[in-house]
């Protein structure tokens, strides 16, 4: 059984940087593509960056060079380092496989991150 627990949310101001952290508890990360997800207010859960098993990283147009995913296999976890956030950054960001899961499947807490203007 796989567990997520991710962290590192918070409020705060347009330009400021938040690094999200998310542990995973169990088997087989090392052969398991993941991702961070984003759900927006009142909107769906939708793909922020996806990386590889061997660290090819990939990130939606709205966040690129803003925003940065890593993974570090050895501690199974991964990081997604936000810089110069936007209002529109807002939302519950959740880490998980990729591709992404169905709503039906596990998802961990997730961590809100929440930016003013």
């Amino acid at each position: 059984q796989v567990r997520l627990v991710e962290s590192g949310g918070g409020f705060v101001q347009a330009g400021q940087s938040l690094k999200l952290s998310c542990e995973y508890f169990g088997s087989l990360f090392g052969r398991s593509p993941m991702g961070w997800y984003r759900k927006p207010p009142g909107d769906l859960r939708d793909l922020v960056a996806e990386i590889t098993t061997d660290g090819h990283a990939s990130h939606i147009d709205s966040v690129k060079g803003r925003f940065t995913i890593s993974r570090d296999n050895a501690k199974k976890t991964i990081y997604l380092q936000m810089n110069n956030l936007k209002p529109e950054d807002t939302g519950v960001y959740y880490c998980n496989r990729y591709p992404m899961p169905g709503i039906y499947d596990y998802w961990g807490q997730g961590t809100q991150v929440t930016v003013s203007s």
